[in-house]
């Protein structure tokens, strides 16, 4: 079935998910967000992608939240199922074996920002515009947004973000820790596609194994979490011998 929403394509062992809405800003619809499942799902099961890229290049937004045209129709059942959709779709991303590195194009706001936070690495253009303006609009975000926020850049920076509404520039998310690198707009998509080339030249067992686990750590106590770090280790490294 293709896709209306978005484009996929692959180079190098990459995956490339690139957000496509045909105007200025690429809204977090009922329509992308199943379209974004399927383009997962895809990238998941080919052989040939050890890496995902999701982003909106080479547009003006990476994405700009939810449809807010579709949700003033919404009622408290679809709003609940809305929620549920987006928490399933980033739930997809964070359990995908695969590093899913998000290039931040552009505006990043609201459901937007949610998505990103559900990448494992975020790389950002100098020309990036993210932060959380529902309480402007008298909303909040249902996609975890306010639980999974505080985990990267504390509480004091997440209640700042969802309750001023303020936007933020590039530099300032990497100040924040919600963007990992900031680079110049015009050289922004090579160093994208030669950061994700370098990481999907290694071997995907390994890059599995630690996605897996560094997940885990922020849920798991550390003997615990040493535990499963030595029986994955174990695992992954008798597999590498053999191979």
């Amino acid at each position: 079935m293709p896709h209306k929403k978005l484009r996929i394509e692959t180079k190098n062992r990459v995956g490339y998910i690139l957000l496509d809405a045909g105007s200025r800003f690429n809204k977090l619809s009922i329509t992308t967000i199943r379209e974004l499942k399927r383009a997962f799902a895809q990238l998941e099961e080919d052989v040939k992608t050890n890496v995902i890229v999701l982003s909106g290049y080479p547009g003006e937004s990476f994405a700009v939240g939810a449809d807010i045209g579709q949700m003033v129709h919404f009622s408290p059942n679809d709003a609940f199922h809305f929620a549920e959709l987006g928490q399933s779709l980033f739930e997809q991303i964070e359990s995908c074996p695969k590093p899913v590195i998000a290039a931040l194009n552009g505006i990043t706001m609201g459901g937007g920002c949610d998505l990103a936070m559900s990448c494992d690495i975020r790389l950002a253009s100098e020309s990036l515009r993210i932060g959380h303006s529902g309480a402007k609009l008298g909303i909040i975000t249902g996609f975890c947004g306010t639980h999974k926020l505080p985990r990267i850049v504390g509480k004091n920076y997440a209640r700042e973000i969802f309750m001023t509404s303020e936007i933020y520039s590039a530099a300032e998310a990497l100040q924040m820790g919600l963007a990992d690198k900031v680079f110049h707009e015009n050289e922004f998509w090579q160093k994208i596609s030669c950061f994700a080339e370098r990481i999907a030249s290694h071997e995907l067992t390994a890059l599995s194994a630690a996605k897996r686990l560094i997940n885990a750590a922020e849920d798991t106590d550390l003997r615990t979490g040493c535990l499963l770090e030595r029986e994955t280790a174990t695992h992954v490294n008798v597999i590498q011998q053999i191979v």
